[in-house]
């Protein structure tokens, strides 16, 4: 089996999941990427340069080379070009027109226009704002990522003013003005094999939530999506969005039909999907659908959560395995209690990924160390109980010497602190005992 794997920059979720992952399935990589350099010697990969963004150049990069089994991509920004292209070789992939609705705000809040009445309105390059908004609203580029240039405004007044900021950055590109979702965060990770609805996880699934359906190629005949879990963001002061913790929870039973339908509009049904949500007074509200799977450092953590190995799952739904192949039984959340976690037992039954963000600009001074790999042990704390049954790993961003120049964005990010445990009094326990005394130090 050949996987082509089209990126941009290295991220974890490339170079720590899914690379290993086709490694441990035995399958043969070629690299496809603008930035060859940043995959230079990575081993058993044969790395070709191409401009991914073009699905006639990654086309044209795949025919002069081994015959495809699998196009795959988890960027935010090739999902389409990826489809397009396993599309022209016959090979399973995701809709390339869901992919183009997912990406791009204003179509994806166009998709929905039927399933939840959210005001948002379309801001071309040199148009006119908006005169009827209900303020506050949010204003974003339209295919932008990481909370980039998205910022919370109170009337009309300070539209004006944080769309000519963000012109001055963007000129070219499309704006959204939208109304402010007011609710908690939440997430909801789904895997399919097809188009179709969701199905719930564990003591839900009984309730059908969602159904089973067909639609061809991109289904296989057939497809069922299946919810892999959730987690509850916790978001940094307005007027900006930076996800500062990201804790496990999986999507209440009556959010599901909401979710499935909104899911279902914008043709999401095969592969990984990362869903953002607001759960406002009138329900669950979708913020953003990112067809890929969940990143900084959170697809880690779920796999760790559902004890599976997901990312090869993934690969191998692109592979046209259908989700009856794998062991379901991961999705049953009856198991995650306090009682189901032990030195020996199957799987923690809490989790977080707790985001280290810089709190001024500065140059780093002090970092605490990498902890990079799995099956290291969990880092020695002093406090008291801090460690007891909690696994923790931390991923360095930035080093000793970088200067941070802060943005009220996710590019903000020092570090990243993933924790798995019993529960969370204990998880919390570990992070906070991590945090103090193994600090980022800014000067």
């Amino acid at each position: 089996m050949r996987l082509y794997l089209t990126t941009l920059n290295p991220t974890d979720s490339v170079t720590g999941g899914f690379l290993p992952a086709a490694t441990a399935l035995g399958w043969d990589v070629t690299i496809l990427t603008d930035r060859p350099d940043r995959y230079a010697g990575y081993p058993g990969c044969e790395v070709v340069a191409a401009d991914v963004r073009d699905a006639r150049a990654v086309i044209d990069a795949v025919a002069a080379r081994h015959p495809p089994g699998v196009i795959f991509s988890n960027s935010d920004h090739l999902q389409a070009p990826a489809a397009l292209a396993a599309e022209y070789f016959g090979l399973p992939g995701k809709d390339w027109r869901a992919c183009v609705t997912a990406k791009n705000k204003a179509l994806t809040r166009r998709a929905l226009a039927a399933v939840e009445p959210v005001r948002s309105v379309r801001i071309p390059p040199g148009g006119d704002l908006p005169l009827d908004l209900p303020y506050p609203v949010v204003v974003k580029p339209a295919l932008g990522v990481a909370s980039e240039d998205v910022v919370l405004v109170d009337g009309p007044d300070a539209l004006r003013a944080e769309v000519a900021e963000i012109r001055e950055r963007r000129p070219a590109e499309v704006l959204v003005a939208e109304e402010f979702l007011d609710g908690p965060v939440r997430t909801l990770e789904t895997l399919g094999d097809g188009g179709g609805g969701v199905r719930g996880a564990g003591r839900d699934a009984g309730r059908d939530a969602g159904r089973e359906s067909g639609g061809g190629r991109h289904s296989g005949g057939g497809g069922v999506r299946r919810v892999l879990g959730g987690f509850a963001t916790t978001l940094g002061p307005p007027p900006r969005f930076i996800e500062e913790r990201l804790d496990w929870r999986p999507p209440d039973a009556g959010h599901l039909p909401h979710l499935n339908a909104a899911l279902d509009a914008v043709g999401v049904g095969f592969g990984v999907c990362h869903t953002e949500y607001a759960v406002t007074r009138d329900g669950p509200r979708i913020i953003e659908i990112n067809y890929r799977l969940i990143g900084d450092n959170c697809d880690f953590l779920l796999a760790d959560l559902l004890g599976v190995p997901l990312h090869e799952w993934i690969l191998r739904i692109h592979a046209g395995e259908p989700l009856s192949a794998f062991d379901l039984a991961a999705f049953d959340l009856d198991a995650f209690d306090a009682g189901a976690f032990g030195t020996d037992g199957p799987r923690p039954a809490y989790g977080s990924v707790v985001s280290l963000v810089a709190e001024r600009s500065g140059t780093v001074t002090a970092a605490p160390p990498d902890l990079p790999a799995p099956d290291l042990p969990a880092l020695s704390l002093s406090a008291p109980d801090a460690g007891d049954g909690v696994r923790l790993w931390h991923r360095a961003l930035r080093e000793v010497g970088d200067h941070v120049e802060v943005t009220g964005t996710n590019r903000d990010y020092l570090g990243l602190l993933r924790a798995v445990g019993p529960d969370r009094e204990r998880v919390d326990a570990a992070v906070d005992a991590f945090r103090k005394e193994h600090p980022w130090v800014l000067a």
